[in-house]
């Protein structure tokens, strides 16, 4: 893609450990006036313990457009794959997935 006039071409490096990604199946939020935190979770069936994998830190601003971006790649995965569905179970909260909790 390229840069509207007046803006410049922003260069983003993926290291090599962070392609590999980290697998999360559960996220906590808190957030404050000038900040919202995403601690984000691998949950193991049977394990009494779990640990945050990641912390992700953004302004207001910043999770607010993150959660337009989301919301705009769901709708197109939907439209390529057919509809995401969510089990009575998780609505519920009483299975394990990628959960939110205030």
């Amino acid at each position: 893609m390229n840069p509207a006039p007046g803006q410049r071409k922003l260069e983003i490096e993926l290291p090599e450990q962070v392609a590999e990604g980290i697998y999360a199946n559960m996220v906590l939020i808190a957030h404050s006036p000038s900040e919202f935190v995403f601690d984000f979770v691998r949950v193991v069936p049977g394990m009494p313990k779990s640990k945050v994998q990641t912390r992700v830190i953004m302004t207001p601003l910043n999770a607010k457009n993150f959660l337009m971006a989301l919301q705009k790649n769901i709708e197109n995965f939907e439209k390529q794959f057919g509809e995401i569905k969510i089990s009575p179970q998780m609505k519920q909260g009483k299975t394990i997935g990628f959960n939110t909790e205030e």
